[in-house]
């Protein structure tokens, strides 16, 4: 069974960068497309990133592009989400999910295309 473990949320002001790490046992995440998803208050979890397994293909929410980037060191099983000039807006549970069912080389956009998640960490962003 696989664990997905996120790491390095905080309370941040706007423009600082954050880190998020998502370490994965139980299971190599190298052949499978890894991704980050957020939730806010009141709204629906919508992705973050999405990369495949060399990274060399990645989406991103448009809302993100240019500040965020996703990357993964599969020799240690871990995914990153690279956060800077952080904005209001960006506060939210972030996620850590993974693709484990699908056999493929793309990325993936809609949460329901995913079957592991993290329990969440929490990004705060204040003005």
């Amino acid at each position: 069974q696989v664990q997905l473990v996120e790491s390095g949320g905080g309370v941040v002001q706007a423009g600082d960068s954050l880190r998020l790490s998502c370490e994965a046992s139980g299971r190599a995440i190298s052949p499978y497309t890894m991704g980050w998803f957020r939730r806010s208050s009141g709204t629906e979890r919508e992705l973050v990133a999405s990369a495949n397994w060399r990274a060399d293909k990645t989406a991103y929410a448009d809302s993100v592009k240019g500040r965020f980037t996703i990357s993964r060191d599969n020799a240690k099983n871990t995914v990153f989400l690279q956060m800077n000039s952080l904005k209001p807006e960006d506060t939210a549970v972030y996620y850590c999910a993974g693709a484990f069912r699908r056999i493929g080389n793309g990325v993936y956009d809609r949460s329901d295309q995913y079957d592991s998640w993290g329990q969440g960490t929490q990004v705060t962003v204040s003005s």
